[in-house]
């Protein structure tokens, strides 16, 4: 039998891989915090640092907190991240809430070319189309995956990682992870997630470390991600106390990423592949 995510978290762990994160300064802690428990290092970009994205071994680009400077620079770490050939993940939070958003979006992807890219379904419609509406960082609900529209959302998916060469990460309740030619359905997690914020930009954060640990299948280390995160949510979920709530839960969730084995993954992953 063929183990999917053999040596994946292992490999993040053993590598320790550095991590340049244009940071959203709302979850820039979280995403730190995450970063290292899952195994990985992190260096907060603020401007175009050639030195450090030199070193680092891959990029994540978040755009949840822009201001005009801001969306410039993402534009020029994604063209250094190309020049240096590195795992380049975007998370277009929030795209399609705003015009700024939407602009410098579609000139990223213009522009740069991704590794990863990883959205819930309304960012990711806004991309391929160029406009959108958004519930501000939240998917729209009529846009929202479900089981009954959920091998259209997969065709979809596909499309668009065959036309921009990105694998591409469709997260909710039901997450999609797919390159176009092979599609990871996704059903772990727990709706406790969508109550913290950030719990997206944490996950671009640790899958940012698990494709830099991990280069030669980007799919496979992608979807590991999602999954990882998907059982720690449920694990934090089950450690709760009558009395304690969200804020309780995203502790447990990090110290469920730092503790959650190779092993543990690959028994507790729940995924069909298309």
């Amino acid at each position: 039998m063929v183990v999917i995510f053999s040596g994946i978290i292992e490999n993040v762990r053993q590598k320790s891989p550095l991590v340049c994160n244009m940071a959203n300064i709302v979850t820039v802690a979280d995403c730190a915090a995450v970063t290292t428990a899952c195994g990985g290092r992190i260096k907060v970009l603020s401007d175009c640092e050639e030195e450090l994205i030199g070193i680092c071994d891959g990029v994540n680009i978040n755009m949840g907190t822009p201001d005009r400077h801001k969306l410039e620079v993402m534009v020029q770490v994604g063209v250094m991240a190309n020049n240096f050939k590195k795992p380049l993940l975007l998370d277009p939070v929030g795209v399609g809430a705003s015009k700024i958003r939407t602009d410098t979006a579609v000139r990223l992807m213009n522009e740069v070319k991704f590794s990863v890219i990883r959205g819930n379904i309304s960012e990711i419609k806004t991309l391929i189309t160029g406009s959108g509406k958004t519930m501000g960082v939240d998917a729209n609900v009529d846009d929202k995956v479900t089981e009954k529209n959920l091998a259209r959302a997969v065709e979809f998916a596909g499309n668009f990682s065959l036309k921009t060469g990105a694998v591409v990460a469709i997260t909710g309740s039901i997450d999609i992870v797919t390159d176009g030619k092979t599609a990871f359905c996704i059903y772990n997690g727990d709706k406790m997630m969508s109550s913290i914020t950030g719990s997206g930009c944490m996950l671009s954060a640790m899958m940012a470390a698990f494709v830099s640990a991990n280069g030669n299948n980007i799919l496979n280390s992608a979807a590991a991600a999602v999954c990882t995160m998907g059982i720690c949510g449920e694990r934090a979920r089950k450690r709760l106390l009558n009395d304690e709530g969200s804020g309780s839960f995203r502790r447990y969730l990090i110290d469920e990423i730092e503790n959650i084995s190779q092993t543990d993954l690959e028994r507790e992953a729940r995924y069909e592949i298309r």
